[in-house]
Order: structure tokens, then C-alpha cells, then sequence
């Protein structure tokens, strides 16, 4: 086709197209030979809406080929996918060779019958006191680190990422080694200088060959990171369900994720919710955090560790006030702490684990630790109330 009648921000129009299908591929062709690739957001009638992942800069109305491939996004998965770098798109970024795919998969991922989900009940020990004692983290759970811009949300992770391993636990778990731990990293929106972090971190506690890093830097296209923690997680999907490794997926900045969602709504001209978020934010951001879990009959299993900066650091903003419904449970990460120089700043009264009660205990943990938990809970309000008594 070369019936491109309007270009909006991300967003093309297409006229007198046959057949358009809803989300399906469209490859475009500019007059200066280069390819984009776009997704089909709306058919109406001989219109089709199109948004273009690499962005629309340069788009001709009258020279722009354009292709429609009927067929859905897919991405090529690999276990050879581990130690590797890729951009938002899934394109290798670290000069070696491209990935040889065992399968393509598509990137929404496949629905999982909730009966064939399994409790998460193996606790993961971080080694970071306040999430241990007091918020544990369960194997195949979703819980987000609540942050703020400046905060150290990104060193809690990459500590996350290096001490993270299983307490022991019965003897029918068979995996105690390490080697099938695997980290998945995606970046949205993220500045040189956190991307460089991240990567070093790995780099030299020698785990970068069981990571897989994702990177949509903050000069690149907004659209992008719609698709980024998608392909992300459809590469945790495999590792997970197919190679039967236990998958940690690290999704950063779940906001820039959020307001890439709010410009593509703009551009559509949709009617926009609270703060100008579209309505429809919270099921979106449902499938993504939904994604993590244990399947019956796998070995594997998807812990979500997504990071969150909230403007202003308001908790009562769409975005973290969504994702707390969602996930289970929250890590939040205190300014006032951090001006104190303390290390993590983990305030432990807003911060919650929902799934912890079911993986401490005898036989998991300690036969006291849910006791001593809500001792140190105890205390540590009582100490706030004496702190409000100064004041």
C-alpha cells in the first residue's frame, strides 16, 4: 500500500487498506530505503490506525511503502538469549551474533488457567533485613519496590539480583544449585547512567551469563516501551515453562512505562481518566504484573520485582496506587531514611507482603519468624508514636 493519509505523534493513518487485522504487523518501507515496524491499534471501515515502534520521524505521505504481514508480534526466544543485551525491540545491542530462535512466541504471552497455577510457598532470601524478617518474598510472587526519583531503588535491585537464592527448603525440591537461576532485565525510559549500573552490577559478581537485559534508554521512542516488558517477559515465559530455570524479572520504571501508555491514548484523542491516564491503565498494567507465578507440572517460576518511581512521591498517584492493587504487596522505599544516610531505606509500616505468611514458618524458615516479625512491627510503631510525641 503507499496510502498513508495522516501522521499523528506515534500514530499513522492508513487509507484504503483490505482485510486490516486488529494488532496485527505492519512493515513500513521510507523513501530513503529504511524499515519500521508497527502494530494495527484500530480498523475502521478501509482505515486502519497504526503505531510505529520506532517513532514516525521522516514518514512520507506519498513515498511510505507499507506492508501488512497478518500476523501478530512475535519474538524469537533462545536459551542462548541469557548473557546477551538487546534494545526494546529485542535487536542485539552488544555486537555479537543474532539469536538463533527455537520458537517465536507471541508477546501478550499465553493465557494460564487459574486452577493450573500453583501457591507460591518457597520463601527467596534476599539478604536485605527488612524484606526477609519483615516482608518475605515468595518464589513466583509480584511485588513492587515503591521509589522515588533519587532514591536507591536501583541498588536495592542489583542486591536483590546478587544475594537472591532459596532458603532451603524440603527434599523434594531438587534445586538447590544455581545454575538454573536466570535474571531478565528491561529497561523503559531509563537514563545512560542506570542502564550502565545495571550492567556493570552484573558484569562483575559474574552473573551476566545467566542475565538477559532489555535496554529502551530514554532517548529512544516512547511507543517502544509499550512492547519492551513485554518481550521481556515472554522471554521469562520460556526460560521458565520451556527450560525450567527460576525466572527473576526486574521491569524498571514502570512510570515511564505508564506515561508512554498515556501518549499513545493522547494521540488516539481517547477520553483520558485521572490525571490524564487512559481508563483502561489499570487492565493493562494487569497484563504485565499478572505474568509471574508458578504453573502445575513445570519446574519453573516468574518472580516480578517491578521498580516504580512516584511523582512527587505521592502513593496516591494513579500509577503506584494501580499497581498496588494488582501486586502482592509493596517494598517502599523512604526519602526521609535516606536523608538519614541509611542503608536501605526501607520503611517496613507501608511496605507489605501478602504472599508472606505462607512462606515462613517450620519446615520453611523458623518456627518463630512470623512471631518476631510482628514483634519488630510492634516496636517499630510504638517508636513512631513516641516520634510523633516529640514532634
Amino acid at each position: 500500500y503507499r496510502t498513508v493519509c495522516g501522521v499523528n505523534g506515534p500514530l499513522v493513518v492508513l487509507d484504503n487498506v483490505k482485510f486490516a487485522q486488529y494488532a496485527e504487523i505492519v512493515n513500513f518501507t521510507l523513501p530513503n530505503g529504511t524499515s519500521r515496524s508497527g502494530q494495527v491499534l484500530e480498523v475502521v471501515g478501509s482505515k486502519a490506525i497504526v503505531q510505529v515502534f520506532e517513532g514516525t520521524s521522516g514518514i512520507d505521505a506519498k513515498q511510505t511503502t507499507c506492508e501488512f504481514t497478518g500476523d501478530i508480534l512475535r519474538t524469537p526466544v533462545s536459551e542462548d538469549m541469557l548473557g546477551r543485551v538487546f534494545n526494546g525491540s529485542a535487536k542485539p545491542i552488544d555486537s555479537g551474533p543474532p539469536v538463533m530462535a527455537e520458537d517465536f512466541l507471541d508477546i501478550n504471552g499465553q493465557p494460564i488457567n487459574p486452577h493450573g497455577r500453583i501457591y507460591p510457598e518457597e520463601m527467596i532470601q534476599t539478604g536485605i533485613s527488612p524484606i526477609d524478617v519483615m516482608n518475605s518474598i515468595a518464589r513466583g510472587q509480584k511485588i513492587p519496590i515503591f521509589s522515588a526519583a533519587g532514591l536507591p531503588h536501583n541498588e536495592i535491585a542489583a542486591q536483590i539480583c546478587r544475594q537472591a537464592g532459596l532458603v532451603k527448603k524440603s527434599k523434594d525440591v531438587m534445586d538447590y544449585h544455581e545454575d538454573n537461576f536466570a535474571i531478565v532485565f528491561a529497561a523503559m525510559g531509563v537514563n545512560m547512567e542506570t542502564a550502565r549500573f545495571f550492567k556493570a552490577d552484573f558484569e562483575e559478581n559474574g552473573s551476566m551469563e545467566n542475565v538477559c537485559l532489555f535496554l529502551n534508554l530514554a532517548n529512544d521512542p516512547t511507543i517502544e516501551r509499550i512492547i519492551t516488558p513485554r518481550l521481556a517477559l515472554t522471554t521469562a515465559e520460556f526460560l521458565a515453562y520451556q527450560c525450567e530455570k527460576h525466572v527473576l524479572v526486574i521491569l524498571t520504571d514502570m512510570s515511564s512505562y505508564a506515561e508512554a501508555l498515556r501518549e499513545v491514548s493522547a494521540a488516539r484523542e481517547e477520553v483520558p481518566g485521572r490525571r490524564g491516564f487512559p481508563g483502561y491503565m489499570y487492565t493493562d498494567l494487569a497484563t504485565i504484573y499478572e505474568r509471574a507465578g508458578r504453573v502445575e507440572g513445570r519446574n519453573g517460576s516468574i518472580t516480578q520485582i517491578p521498580i516504580l518511581t512516584m511523582p512527587n512521591d505521592d502513593i496516591t498517584h494513579p500509577i503506584p496506587d494501580l499497581t498496588g492493587f494488582i501486586t502482592e504487596g509493596q517494598i517502599y522505599v523512604d526519602r526521609q531514611l535516606h536523608n538519614r544516610q541509611i542503608y536501605p531505606p526501607i520503611n517496613v509500616l507501608p511496605s507489605l507482603s501478602r504472599l508472606m505468611k505462607s512462606a515462613i514458618g517450620e519446615g520453611m524458615t523458623r518456627k518463630d519468624h512470623g512471631d518476631v516479625s510482628n514483634q519488630l512491627y510492634a516496636c517499630y510503631a510504638i517508636g513512631k508514636d513516641v516520634q510523633a510525641m516529640k514532634a
